[in-house]
């Protein structure tokens, strides 16, 4: 079974971000960001498909996972989009990547959609499973159907002292629960979960995940260092750069959609996909056609050289 390494580490914003890189250094750069609750072995085929066709691939573990750590033990142990995006600015910035192709669902696809809406100039294509994934947190309590509520029973229960608890009791038999729950159709075996859940062995891993979980719903404080970055996310800014997005037809978070129920939300040019026999995990369900997708925005990189 392939493991992402070696790891490289460096230092951007509030983190040391460690991240797996694959393909020529002078290639053109995407990133591809994992969600919650996996890792960057997400991306163990989709990397290498990337970077043999040219591309440089990197693979950065998020806040609270792996061996990304906090620089200052002072920094709030935040969630909340707004970190998750200015944590992805900082890297580019660190990286000294003026333009990349970004890409990634969950948490890193929030990521992705964060910097593609608020720093377009930055972002040459974004590729994003579930379409628009920027929260809107002024309408976090207004209730949806209850099939759909049923599905985010976690997200609730982590709102709880019990919850983040239980989190903190087995992460591992609550994370592989999910596993399952979110992608039904996915057989992965013990060891492909293994792989991924010696991430979530981090210090911070629970407060990260309950500070998410609760943030987004406005039961919490954000961290004051990323106000200004949640006031422009209220306004729901649309994104305007070329963007690929997907649904797995057998989600168990989200139910797929068509192109419709986003189109308000991007301006640019915008191709939707449904994807049968795939749920939340797409890009290690289904990495052809991910890495396919991230493939068709390369060429504006290539033909503007932004290195």
């Amino acid at each position: 079974m392939t493991r992402m390494e070696p790891l490289h580490k460096i230092e951007a914003g509030v983190l040391e971000v460690a991240y797996f890189e694959a393909g020529p250094a002078d290639g053109p750069p995407v990133l591809l960001m994992h969600g919650f609750p996996y890792d960057i072995h997400t991306y163990a085929e989709v990397a290498p498909m990337l970077a043999d066709q040219g591309c440089r691939a990197i693979v950065p573990y998020l806040r609270g996972y792996g061996a990304t750590r906090f620089l200052s033990e002072a920094t709030p142990r935040s969630g909340e989009q707004a970190a998750l995006g200015a944590d992805l600015l900082a890297l580019l910035d660190a990286l000294k990547i003026e333009r990349a192709v970004l890409a990634g669902y969950d948490w890193g696809g929030r990521a992705a959609c964060v910097v593609a809406a608020l720093w377009p100039e930055r972002v040459a294509g974004l590729v994003s499973f579930n379409s628009y994934n920027i929260q809107d947190i002024a309408k976090a309590m207004e209730p949806d159907t209850p099939a759909n509520e049923h599905s985010l029973w976690y997200q609730y229960y982590f709102h709880s002292d019990r919850g983040c608890a239980g989190l903190g009791k087995d992460r591992k038999a609550l994370t592989k629960l999910l596993w399952k729950l979110w992608s039904p159709t996915w057989k992965f075996d013990d060891a492909t979960f293994e792989r991924s859940a010696a991430a979530f062995d981090h210090p911070d891993f629970v407060d990260v995940v309950i500070q998410s979980y609760r943030h987004r719903f406005g039961l919490v404080s954000g961290d004051p260092a990323y106000a200004y970055i949640e006031r422009r996310l209220s306004a729901q800014p649309t994104i305007t750069v070329p963007t690929i997005t997907f649904d797995g037809l057998d989600d168990g978070v989200r139910p797929p959609a068509d192109a419709s129920a986003h189109a308000h939300r991007f301006s640019g040019p915008r191709s939707h996909r449904l994807v049968p026999g795939v749920g939340h995990n797409m890009p290690q369900e289904a990495p052809r056609v991910f890495a396919d997708a991230v493939l068709e925005l390369v060429p504006a990189l290539r033909s503007q050289n932004p290195q």
